[in-house]
């Protein structure tokens, strides 16, 4: 049975495997993302996240999904290049996965168990939608899509060591 978030291995764009161990003591804003979607410029508010705090202990980890309306349905070439070009994203990028259903990802069904959604829905609801996870691997919130990156400033403060 998985017990921590360290538990987990995904996959990395070129199809190698990544434990996500090797973020361990890290705070980590885990997202499902899209190219093709109304929310696809928060990848500039999740890069200006990443910049801000990485050398403090932030990781944003990008797992692109298409089962929303089907707003990434590129490569994975496609995504990195799109990403890269247009919003200079150099934090972590996945391989794409299915967040909902009987082929969700390992990592959204525990992600999912861990913070629900509104009225206590398990399922995400649309692309960008983020989870807050503290240095001991702890998910510790969820926000929607329409929260925006910069809105997560304060809790991610909140769980990164002092400057």
């Amino acid at each position: 049975m998985t017990t921590s978030i360290y538990d987990f291995k995904v996959i990395s764009p070129d199809g190698a495997e990544v434990s996500l161990d090797r973020y361990r003591g890290k705070v980590l804003l885990i997202v499902n993302t899209a190219s093709r979607c109304g929310f696809t410029p928060q990848y500039q508010g999740l890069e200006d996240l990443y910049r801000r705090y990485r050398n403090r202990g932030l990781v944003v980890l990008g797992f692109p999904c298409n089962q929303f309306g089907a707003q990434e349905p590129g490569s994975a070439e496609d995504i990195r290049s799109f990403c890269t070009v247009n919003y200079g994203v150099s934090f972590p990028m996945f391989a794409k996965i299915e967040v909902n259903g009987e082929q969700a990802d390992p990592l959204y069904k525990y992600l999912k168990g861990q913070a629900k959604g509104i009225l206590g829905s398990t399922a995400i609801k649309w692309n960008f939608t983020k989870f807050l996870v503290n240095r001991q691997g702890e998910v510790v919130d969820r926000y929607g899509s329409a929260t925006k990156p910069e809105q997560l400033a304060p809790a991610i403060e909140s769980l990164l060591p002092p400057v």
